[in-house]
């Protein structure tokens, strides 16, 4: 992946089957200047993006959804070559094991919800550099 320049050259995906959620996280990344924005409320949403031809520099998938989960979506990615960062976001707190499991699907980094201004700046960092 190429590296950016700025957060306003970064172009995001957010995954979430809550509207309020999506909302959240689109206003904190246009909060740390990250404007090109998509969403979508289920994996599937997000796979048939990518088939379609879109890409984006950072997604944030949700791991509760449904029609497809954001472990299937993020094994489906992968496997699709994707390379782009992907950042699992979870309200859940169902131990560590599903949390393994959501890494092992492909994931770059995980957190649990609600996400802060401060943890999509070190992402973001991560990205640019």
């Amino acid at each position: 992946m190429k590296p950016k320049n700025s957060s306003s050259e970064l172009k995001a995906l957010v995954v979430d089957d809550d509207r309020v959620n999506r909302m959240t996280h689109e206003a904190l990344l246009k909060k740390v200047g990250v404007e090109n924005l998509a969403s979508v409320e289920n994996g599937k949403k997000a796979v048939d993006l990518y088939c379609n031809g879109e890409s984006f520099d950072l997604i944030l998938m949700d791991k509760d959804m449904p029609v497809m989960n954001g472990i299937e979506a993020t094994k489906q990615l992968r496997s699709m070559g994707i390379g782009d960062m992907i950042v699992g976001v979870s309200s859940s707190s169902r131990g560590a094991e599903n949390v393994q499991q959501f890494m092992e699907a492909g994931l770059d980094e995980y957190y649990t919800k609600p996400l802060t201004v401060d943890t999509l700046k070190a992402i973001l960092r991560k990205i640019k550099s």
